[in-house]
This record gives C-alpha cells, structure tokens and sequence, in this order.
C-alpha cells in the first residue's frame, strides 16, 4: 500500500500575531495557522481554533509566513489539517499507517514494516 506522504507537513497559512494566546475551541477568523506551543499547531477551522499535535521531533516551527508541524510520531485520533486530508504516515513502531480523515488521524493498514521514501509511505506485509 502506498500512500502520499510529507515529513514535515506545511501547514499553509500566515503566522497571526492577534493569535498570541489563542487556545483550541476559541473562536478565529480565516483559513490560518499558528504555533500554539512547540509541539502544537492551531488551524483556523469554521472559524473555530483546532489543535494539531506535532509530535515529530521538529516540533512546530513559524518559518518565513509558514507554519510547519512535524506529525511523525502523531498517534490514531491526533487531529490533522485541512491541508493532510487523504495523506498518510507510518505509526512511531512503524507497524501501521495512519490517514488524515475529516480532521482526524486514523489507522488505515497494519503492517509487518511500514517505511517512508520520499513522498511515499509503504506498508510492506
């Protein structure tokens, strides 16, 4: 199975100063994305903050108008961005493949090995 896949997921979207301070569940205007913390990301969505673990060791980085989230070692229901939707990422043990779905990480396959080259994520029996 292979599955479209990004290291580092760009969430696109500008840094907000107006969203210093800003928690999931508060209210937001835009398609837009902050650092809340260094290992979370918040994503405008209907015009209400979601939280977006970045569990990757890179954390959740503001470079140059963009917001990074590393989602490597993101769990089943970590949410994920709008941006993911239909791409996928080998589990921490790398024996499944989780799909962002509706907001959601969800397990998709179980592997014996589940590798990434490139853009691509493979879940070998």
């Amino acid at each position: 199975m292979k599955i479209s896949f990004r290291v580092l997921l760009p969430l696109l979207g500008s840094l907000l100063v107006s969203a210093c301070g800003s928690s999931a569940g508060e209210p937001c205007k835009g398609s837009t994305y902050t650092c809340a913390s260094e290992t979370e990301a918040l994503e405008c969505r209907d015009s209400v903050w979601r939280a977006v673990p970045c569990r990757g060791p890179s954390g959740c980085e503001g470079l140059a108008g963009t917001v990074r989230c590393d989602i490597r070692r993101n769990v089943a229901g970590d949410g994920c961005a709008v941006s993911a939707e239909g791409r996928g990422i080998c589990t921490a043990d790398g024996k499944a493949v989780l799909e962002c779905r509706m907001g959601t990480l969800v397990q998709v396959k179980t592997c014996g090995a589940c590798s990434v080259a490139g853009d691509v994520v493979t879940c070998a029996p």
